[in-house]
């Protein structure tokens, strides 16, 4: 990003050459003299694409009068607004403007935007633009912009730039104008294990009502949890559901879990949930899966369950919360169980220092040792 910002400086100079109203801003940018919007009349634009210019508008329209504001919005709209969205210092200058201005102008700077949504959206900079109008324009107006941008939703939630648009109109805009969100349905698993996508799914979540996450949360649970939960991107979908969903959904992921705890616990993704099913399980669930946790061995080798989670990169973690969350009898049985394997593991190998260590932490916390006298 850094670099890119870089070369957007370095070619906007080589383009368009400081005028001598700039360059004398920017020599005496030092706190030589302070400077007033008024003193900018005519080189708004060429200032709001400049990093100190850009800077000293922004600060300037946060306290500006009525009448100075007016005086940079018209030199901007509408002839140079498209410019300014898509420009790495010019964007700040249109939020800014999105964030003090009058209704009439805010509506006025959305206006001027429409038609190109798609593309400010996928851009770098005109993403960031969108979002902020979006937060700032009255309810018909942002209908306006989901009719822009709904035929064109799945190419938005999968871009880089453009998932952070739909995601902002799923916080922002009422949920009885979001009707692209039925076209999800059949999708989940490919929006849930896209990088992008599982974050406007997180977003459907937390904001819309049960009517229209139910289908989406149903195609989930009932074909996708297992799979998810091993998932890169998908893993995180899964958490989030344990940490913010309803009871009975968080209790079809944990009853997924059962009888899998130990396998999913040693897998790098599918570990994180673990530790989240232990944390949000009711009371009696979480019992059942440390019970699983306790379990004797079931292969030949007589390794339980215990002392493989001690040694795994990834279940070592998953064994330390259920150190923390445990409850009652079961807490005061888990450390007794785990205390002298720790001991005999520390005695005869070095192999797994580090998660013996956070293990031990663990214990030290729970029940820490008497001190010597």
């Amino acid at each position: 990003m850094r670099g890119n910002r870089r070369h957007d400086m370095q070619q906007q100079e080589l383009a368009f050459p400081r005028s001598a109203k700039l360059d004398e801003f920017r020599s005496n940018n030092k706190g030589h003299r302070t400077w007033e919007l008024r003193e900018i009349t005519g080189y708004v634009v060429e200032f709001s694409g400049d990093q100190h210019g850009s800077r000293f508008i922004q600060n300037q329209l946060s306290t500006a009068s009525s009448d100075e504001r007016q005086s940079v919005f018209d030199e901007i709209v509408p002839n140079n607004i498209l410019q300014l969205i898509q420009d790495v210092f010019g964007n700040y200058v249109i939020q800014k403007l999105f964030e003090h201005g009058t209704q009439t102008q805010k509506t006025l700077l959305a206006t001027t935007m429409e038609g190109h949504l798609v593309y400010l959206s996928k851009n770098l900079y005109g993403c960031r633009v969108v979002q902020k109008a979006i937060e700032c324009i009255l309810p018909d107006q942002q209908a306006s912009f989901v009719r822009e941008l709904e035929p064109h939703i799945m190419g938005l939630v999968k871009d880089s730039n453009g998932n952070h648009v739909i995601q902002k109109v799923i916080e922002r805009v009422s949920p009885d104008r979001l009707g692209f969100v039925s076209t999800f349905i059949g999708h989940v698993h490919e929006l849930a294990s896209h990088p992008f996508g599982c974050r406007v799914l997180q977003r459907c979540i937390e904001y819309l009502p049960d009517a229209q996450t139910r289908p989406l949360l149903d195609e989930l649970l009932h074909h996708h949890t297992l799979n998810l939960m091993q998932d890169q991107f998908g893993n995180y979908v899964i958490q989030f559901i344990l940490d913010k969903g309803r009871p009975e959904d968080k209790a079809v992921i944990i009853g997924q879990l059962r009888g899998r705890l130990l396998f999913m616990a040693r897998h790098k993704f599918a570990s994180n949930v673990c530790e989240k099913a232990l944390q949000f399980a009711e009371s009696e669930a979480r019992r059942q899966l440390i019970e699983e946790i306790m379990a004797p061995a079931s292969k030949p080798d007589g390794v339980t369950p215990i002392v493989t989670m001690m040694k795994d990169q990834y279940a070592n973690y998953v064994l330390q919360r259920a150190l923390g969350v445990a409850e009652g009898e079961q807490k005061e049985t888990l450390i007794n169980t785990v205390r002298p394997q720790l001991l005999s593991m520390r005695r005869y190998s070095t192999a797994y220092s580090k998660h013996l260590t956070s293990i031990e932490r663990e214990l030290e916390k729970l029940s820490p040792s008497e001190p010597s006298r």
